[in-house]
């Protein structure tokens, strides 16, 4: 097998929705990896020790074990939530934070997440060294109050977009597992109760950050996020849960879940602990995504206090919180496959420009320019919807119209991006000589998913 070697696109972020938020003092976080190219650039911190998981080469079963103790706090107080400010437009300009914050994490994935992606679609696991140098990036901090050490004052969901994208141009499978603490953070900044928030947020403004998910996705065929089959029951001490969860990236590492299920006939979301009695943690590796370490919650009437219900609330407003979720987790997705068909776009241009056939590149066939241009058209829209609903998500505006088209668009032409790039790339596009073949598979994960990436 050839050794995988992608170029490095160097070109900007692009256009993007205008967002105006303190978070200057995160960037002292936002640095980037020891170990690259661009390390004296931003003089990164030595990374932190994380704790591995029992493990085959492909799978794995353990019961869920937590590798840190949550101090348990009482709600006493208003929970701490970052401000909305409508402004009643759609700016396509980033401010000079975002531009940034998406300058560093393209630099990392590029740098870092793209030359390790083959080896870790192979393993279907997450590097160690990437979970370690990842945790100094800061991106779960800037979705964390000040009240708990974090940097976050207004709603942040137009910079998670851009981070989930630039992510996602180094490798989809790999930005999985390092996005999804930020999911959880924001789910429990925008919904957590003062307890809620006081337990858990302070952990993920630190550098030592857990590793957890937001967890919506069942196995089983047509599923659909408002009708789930995991089922929570009161019982005196609390709630019990039962069901099957996939979709979990980093599953045999995590410390903490975010859990979706069905309380008296409605959707609600509930804080699990990994170390809960009753829960097993088991691989559950697919054709994509490969690299995230995906696994299953197995959970069989895992106990949970009544403090673990999200916000602390039921009926209407927990089911409403649980919809914003998912429509959040929508657009991160959608923000995902624009970062992972960007990527796409900029490997087969020079591709088709220097590939030649009978005497000229093939980019002077129209079927080859044709093709080309479709990608960057589809690609556009896909991103405008996506960035378009994370800006009236931020101003507090609806966004359901605009998460379900993203989800179209990204299931629709996302897919057809990625088969596209194959298609290009002829009998190449068939071989892991050129990682047009894995990105195509990341995309098709993309259509597929819920939570887990929650802007």
């Amino acid at each position: 097998m050839t050794t995988n070697t992608e170029p490095r696109d160097t070109s900007s972020v692009g256009a993007q929705p205008h967002k105006r938020t303190p978070i200057g003092a995160a960037m002292r976080l936002l640095t980037t990896i020891t170990g690259s190219d661009i390390a004296e650039k931003y003089h990164l911190r030595e990374p932190i020790n994380r704790v591995a998981f029992h493990a085959t080469k492909t799978g794995f079963k353990t019961l869920g074990a937590a590798n840190r103790a949550f101090t348990q706090v009482a709600s006493s107080g208003k929970p701490e939530r970052p401000v909305t400010s409508s402004k009643g437009f759609f700016n396509l300009n980033p401010d000079e934070e975002q531009e940034m914050i998406a300058e560093t994490v393209r630099d990392f994935s590029t740098e870092i997440l793209r030359p390790a992606a083959y080896d870790a679609d192979n393993a279907a696991t997450t590097p160690e060294d990437i979970l370690k140098r990842s945790a100094e990036l800061g991106i779960t901090m800037i979705n964390v109050p000040e009240a708990f050490d974090g940097a976050a004052t207004e709603r942040g969901v137009v910079t998670n977009a851009l981070v989930a994208e630039a992510m996602a141009y180094g490798d989809m499978g790999l930005a999985l597992p390092l996005l999804a603490p930020s999911g959880v953070a924001t789910t429990l900044t925008n919904f957590g109760s003062d307890g809620q928030q006081r337990t858990y947020l302070p952990d993920f403004a630190g550098e030592n950050v857990p590793s957890s998910a937001v967890v919506i996705a069942e196995p089983r065929p047509l599923f659909d996020a408002f009708d789930l089959q995991t089922k929570a029951k009161r019982v005196p001490s609390g709630f019990r849960l039962s069901g099957v969860k996939s979709f979990v990236p980093a599953a045999g590492s995590a410390e903490l879940f975010i859990v979706g299920a069905q309380l008296d006939g409605r959707p609600a979301l509930f804080i699990v602990e990994s170390d809960s009695q009753g829960l097993v943690i088991e691989a559950d590796p697919g054709m994509g995504l490969r690299a995230a370490g995906m696994g299953r919650l197995l959970l069989d009437d895992v106990a949970v206090p009544a403090t673990a219900l999200l916000g602390e609330v039921e009926g209407d407003d927990a089911a409403a919180a649980y919809r914003d979720v998912v429509r959040l987790s929508r657009l991160g997705w959608s923000a995902l496959a624009a970062g992972t068909a960007k990527a796409m776009l900029d490997y087969v241009i020079p591709y088709v420009n220097e590939r030649e056939a009978f005497g000229e590149p093939i980019s002077n066939r129209q079927a080859v320019a044709f093709m080309v241009a479709n990608m960057a058209t589809e690609l556009d829209g896909l991103r405008l919807v996506t960035l378009r609903g994370a800006s009236r998500a931020e101003q507090g505006l609806s966004f359901a119209r605009e998460a379900a088209l993203a989800r179209k668009l990204t299931i629709d032409k996302g897919l057809q991006i990625g088969l596209d790039g194959v298609q290009l790339l002829g009998g190449h596009g068939f071989t892991k000589e050129h990682p047009v073949e894995r990105w195509y598979r990341d995309l098709r994960g993309a259509g597929i998913g819920e939570g887990i990436v929650v802007l």
